[in-house]
């Protein structure tokens, strides 16, 4: 049964579809890694338009706590297994925004981070290396941050509830945590 896991995800670390969410300056080192000198699809990195088609949330640029509802809505779509990238110091940190009132400084208190891309902006060499690197983890079976928000999903929800005050909810009533 293990040898059969193994197989299953060395086969999912060689197609990946990401859902890139993109907020301000966060999505210009991306377009560069599409282009034919890096060309990423060459790897099985196709880009998504839904997430409910997606295995990667790309988080790039800052994050407010408008958009981090959205980006918590967009994760709660995907399939298991899923995996997160904090691309860019913004989600990190807060880069350059920490100390407004209406941004997110880390990411990883609401969705479970499996691999983080520093910089400001990290460029296309560092967004290949960073594609690379998560397919060998999912091939590994080290990235799992979904089975972490399962397991943890009491804590995901506390932090949620201290930043927005309230339980996310779907439209048809179900929590988003």
């Amino acid at each position: 049964m293990v040898e059969w896991l193994k197989l299953v995800d060395k086969a999912r670390s060689r197609s990946i579809w990401m859902l890139m969410y993109c907020t301000g300056c966060g999505a210009m080192e991306l377009p560069p890694a599409m282009t034919s000198r890096f060309d990423m699809e060459r790897f099985g990195i196709m880009p998504m338009a839904t997430p409910r088609q997606a295995d990667v949330i790309l988080v790039t640029g800052y994050v407010t706590k408008k958009t981090l509802k959205r980006i918590i809505y967009a994760y709660e779509q995907m399939p298991a297994p899923k995996w997160v990238v904090s691309h860019g110091s913004c989600p990190i940190n807060g880069g350059v925004y920490w100390d407004s009132h209406a941004t997110v400084n880390r990411l990883d208190l609401f969705l479970p981070v499996d691999l983080y891309v520093a910089g400001c902006m990290p460029r296309a060499e560092a967004n290949m290396k960073m594609f690379t690197e998560l397919m060998d983890m999912i091939a590994k079976g080290e990235a799992r941050g979904w089975e972490e928000y399962v397991k943890n999903r009491d804590y995901y929800k506390e932090n949620q509830r201290k930043l927005f005050g309230y339980d996310l909810v779907f439209t048809d009533g179900r929590s988003a945590l």
